[in-house]
């Protein structure tokens, strides 16, 4: 390998003088700041002049803490050692935003950059900072913060009071001291302040007692700029007292010209320039007319959506959420609700036309108006129909004013040149005997009304005539059960379910429970009857699944460890083919593995052919969740039926045990259906499980499981979970419990 020649070139680097570099730095565009090793200031240039405001002289030899803001100056020096010492800094090193004071008061905000210089052999260490004016791109871009922000403000559904409130914290934390205040003027010009934050309260109640005269209003029209004759001129001794120096504000004004409020911004300090702050005000007025002429348009929008246009009084929508109120009360409440149904209201609307119909219905109101106290509610839910509220209304009064309503409606109308008879029927509901919610007393009410009007005419009755009792109770309790599954007041009790063979624990059972505060406990035959009835069937399996996989998580968190939880749904379950999906996301959701859940299913299921039934059936199978037939032998399985569903496990019904020990027919169907299950490959569970013979028979026929108030009624997470501890301690599970 041959070795090339190399030519060595030499290129002369110029030297710079200290001179060149000083006199660069001294006429550089950016201020330029170095300190020594003592944090004393060593070079000042030109421009560093012009953004502190300060003449070097002054500060040559200084400490370089009267450069920093006030609050900084003190722990400034063991900032800069420290870095001296490690190194480490938060500012060196990086470009950072800092703000701070002219000597003439005014703020700046500048992009600092600091170097760390190491210079000569005793390694003295020098810092040279970099300061760039940014104070407009500043401004500009938190204006464009604000603006940003108050326009998705308004595109959402917050108040006013939250979109001023957000304002005025987002410009006081732009104008340091600021305190600003967005105020606004009622129909009588009386000024309230809306949204201030920082403003102290003696002067907010001083504005808060304003009012300003129709010629104040005009001039505030004509010269926006002029509003500090309103919130300063006559306020500033107070002002002052309390440490607000000045003011910057504009009066608001609505598209349309009309003076709405005052958008203002205090100064806690005497700025020497109102620039900044009259910028601000000036990019907030039309953000302030937007929020507030938007606050008008949503009032004038829950208005027309919270009465009822022809009469004035509240609507249908408005009554519920009052009554609801009325619920929610608590304690001692109660009042009884009059359904008011005009007789032949569709003859008086197709003889007189529709104008001289709504006349009738405005004089209609009039009279309910004349007749009620200021307590009560009134509205016009819709056509001939007219409802009141009646607060603390006892039997006897409720009768008495239903009676005042019948005659005061009574009474002949003259609707243009006919003059009409009219009669009415009242129904009446009352809380909280008929019902814990606005659907069930109204819903009641009107089945009253019908009754009367069924009755004859000008009568009234009470909810709870016998012939609508059953639908009334059923139409209740749903409408009950709706609002309870939606506040979480159903739970779940679990009945232990017991190995008879080893005393091991083999599962529970998740029953559901429902305690209404007003209804008191409510029975599961009766409440589930009313769900399927309702649609509400669905929610209270899925929920069921649900809590179940919950409390299990829970339990094996707390080192109980429930082999597996049984869930019982109902027949619609199977018809959605959805069900197998939703099943598997709970269990990931809850990192449980399939084996953890059995899914019961009633009779009703097993009999039905469907090809989506069967699917779903199956598909649960393919997760290896358990399939459990409960209740066998109440109703008509199909012993080929049973064959071909994918079950895991057969469930023998309380009544074949209720006199298992002496009856031996009992004991021979309990012992066909152990032996079936048995050749089918599935678990036998016997319910209803009560004495100790029960439990010895069921052993002898080698019953898989037993549960039953033998071993544990069906219990609390919690008591369930001291049952477990107790038994554990005493290694079986297989122990009597006095009942």
């Amino acid at each position: 390998m041959c070795c090339a020649n190399v030519l060595e070139f030499t290129v002369d680097q110029p030297k710079i003088s200290a001179d060149v570099l000083l006199s660069a730095m001294e006429q550089a565009i950016d201020p330029m700041v170095v300190i020594d090793e003592h944090n004393r200031i060593i070079f000042f240039n030109a421009a560093a002049e012009r953004i502190w405001g300060l003449p070097r002289a002054q500060v040559m030899g200084q400490n370089v803490s009267c450069l920093v803001p006030q609050t900084d100056r003190a722990l400034h020096d063991s900032y800069i050692d420290r870095n001296r010492e490690t190194g480490v800094g938060r500012i060196v090193g990086t470009s950072r935003e800092v703000e701070f004071r002219r000597a003439n008061g005014e703020y700046v905000c500048g992009e600092l950059s600091i170097s760390r210089v190491q210079v000569g052999e005793a390694g003295r260490i020098y810092y040279i900072a970099v300061m760039k004016d940014v104070t407009e791109q500043s401004r500009q871009r938190r204006i464009l913060i604000l603006q940003n922000e108050v326009l998705q403000s308004l595109a959402s559904d917050v108040t006013l009071q939250e979109v001023g409130d957000q304002l005025c914290r987002r410009v006081d934390s732009f104008v340091p001291g600021g305190v600003a205040a967005l105020l606004m003027f009622d129909g009588a010009h009386k000024v309230s302040v809306t949204s201030s934050p920082g403003m102290p309260n003696r002067y907010r109640t001083a504005l808060d007692s304003m009012q300003l005269t129709p010629e104040q209003m005009d001039a505030l029209r004509s010269d926006p700029a002029s509003s500090n004759t309103v919130v300063w001129d006559g306020y500033s001794s107070l002002a002052r007292s309390l440490g607000l120096e000045r003011c910057c504000s504009s009066a608001i004004i609505s598209r349309k010209g009309q003076v709405m409020g005052v958008f203002a911004l205090y100064l806690r300090d005497d700025e020497p320039s109102l620039a900044w702050p009259e910028r601000v005000v000036s990019t907030c007025m039309p953000f302030c007319a937007l929020a507030i002429e938007q606050n008008q348009t949503r009032q004038h929008i829950a208005q027309l959506s919270n009465f009822d246009s022809l009469t004035g009084l509240l609507n249908r929508t408005s009554l519920h959420n009052v009554i609801e109120r009325l619920i929610m009360r608590g304690g001692d409440s109660q009042f009884s609700l009059f359904m008011v149904d005009i007789d032949r209201f569709r003859d008086i609307n197709d003889a007189l036309g529709h104008v001289n119909a709504d006349r009738f219905l405005i004089e209609i109101g009039r009279r309910i108006r004349a007749l009620v106290n200021d307590e009560y509610i009134v509205s016009r839910s819709g056509g001939d129909e007219f409802i009141i509220v009646v607060p603390d209304c006892s039997h006897r009064r409720a009768e008495q004013f239903a009676e005042n309503l019948i005659n005061s409606i009574a009474k002949p109308l003259q609707v243009g040149e006919n003059t009409l008879s009219i009669s009415c029927c009242v129904g009446i509901s009352t809380f909280p005997e008929n019902g814990p919610d606005s659907e069930s007393l109204l819903s009641l009410a009107d089945a009253a009304a019908r009754q009367a009007k069924e009755d004859g005419r000008g009568l009234y009755r009470f909810a709870g005539h016998e012939k609508n009792q059953v639908a009334q109770e059923r139409l209740m309790l749903g409408s009950a059960l709706r609002d309870s599954l939606a506040r979480g007041m159903l739970k779940l009790h679990y009945q232990p379910q017991v190995e008879t063979m080893t005393g091991g624990l083999y599962g529970v059972e998740a029953l559901s429970r429902w305690h209404h505060p007003t209804l008191g406990n409510i029975y599961p035959s009766r409440f589930i009857a009313v769900a399927e009835d309702t649609g509400q069937i669905e929610a209270i399996g899925r929920w069921s699944l649900q809590e179940a996989c919950r409390q299990m998580v829970k339990w094996d968190r707390d080192g109980v460890h429930v082999p597996t939880v049984a869930v019982n749904l109902s027949a619609v379950h199977f018809r959605n083919r959805a069900l197998p999906e939703y099943i598997a996301n709970l269990l990931k959701h809850h990192n449980l593995t399939p084996d953890r859940l059995t899914v019961e299913i009633t009779e009703s299921v097993m009999m039905d052919n469907s090809s989506d039934t069967e699917e779903v059936l199956y598909a649960i199978r393919r997760l290896d969740v358990g399939l459990s037939m409960d209740d066998f032998g109440t109703g008509y399985s199909s012993l080929s039926r049973l064959t071909r569903l994918p079950l895991t496990e057969i469930k023998i019904d309380r009544s074949f045990i209720n006199d298992f020990e002496h009856d031996t027919n009992a004991q021979a169907v309990t012992m066909a259906v152990i032996g079936i299950g048995s050749r089918l490959g599935m678990t036998v569970v016997t319910e209803g499980v009560e004495t100790e013979q029960q439990w010895r028979l069921l052993e002898e026929l080698h019953c898989d499981v037993m549960q039953g108030y033998l071993f544990a009624k069906p219990l609390p997470p919690e008591e369930l979970e001291k049952w477990f501890r107790e038994r554990q301690e005493r290694g079986s599970f297989l122990i009597p419990t006095k009942v």
